[in-house]
């Protein structure tokens, strides 16, 4: 489905120009980047299947080489592929945040180029079957063979070095310019007085997810990444 996405950016780009890339690709990266909770879902009930309704059970199956990683993660105390579901869950969530609360609810920043950049390299990371073949490739003879050659090992941990960065940026960018838009929808706050005598505000939600991205999920990822890409 990401290959769905990338293809209708690219395209959209070339035709229209980057402030149409949105409107391509928005029903196939919201659906695409939902599904990826089923990762987690599926991983957390021990890799059986379980029912949803018709369209979730399409995009189970669209998304098997995603499920069979989290299936991986959840067999046994380390699991096959050495990523623990902890290091997906932060992934996962943010890519939510973007779609849903970002670039669903904040309609006034579709267009900006930050949005292309950061559906091209979402897509690629997620699409590439180069990328997936280097990922379980890796996996597989590290566990069956007992190592990888070095070859192997670096193409495994330098396809980020390009990606990794556009990504991350875009997504910051993309919160930082969707501030002030959020704080005058007041969409999703919830103020005072109420029967739960608890309030909310999007605005400073927002803030707080642009004060934990990098010294929080993004830089401990970078910093793993390239502590095994430099000790090749």
């Amino acid at each position: 489905m990401m290959s769905q996405v990338l293809f209708l950016a690219v395209k959209t780009l070339k035709d229209s120009g980057h402030e149409h890339v949105y409107n391509a690709v928005e029903k196939p990266l919201q659906l695409a980047q939902t599904a990826a909770v089923l990762e987690i879902l599926h991983g957390l009930v021990g890799g059986y299947p379980f029912s949803f309704s018709f369209s979730f059970v399409f995009v189970y199956y669209y998304h098997a080489l995603g499920v069979f990683k989290i299936c991986l993660l959840s067999c046994n105390d380390e699991g096959l592929v050495r990523s623990p579901i902890t290091a997906t869950l932060p992934q996962i969530g943010s890519r939510l945040y973007l779609t849903w609360v970002i670039l669903h609810s904040v309609p006034e920043i579709r267009s900006h180029f930050l949005v292309t950049s950061l559906v091209i390299s979402w897509s690629i990371t997620e699409a590439s079957i180069m990328s997936k073949s280097i990922r379980y490739s890796f996996f597989g003879m590290k566990e069956v063979l007992g190592f990888a050659p070095s070859w192997l090992m670096w193409l495994r941990y330098s396809t980020f070095l390009l990606l990794y960065p556009t990504g991350i940026s875009s997504e910051v960018g993309l919160i930082y310019f969707a501030l002030p838009y959020i704080k005058e929808s007041d969409k999703y706050c919830i103020r005072m007085p109420n029967k739960w005598n608890f309030s909310f505000d999007n605005f400073y939600a927002a803030i707080l997810a642009l004060g934990i991205y990098i010294p929080g999920k993004n830089l401990v990822d970078f910093t793993q990444l390239s502590s095994h890409h430099f000790d090749i």
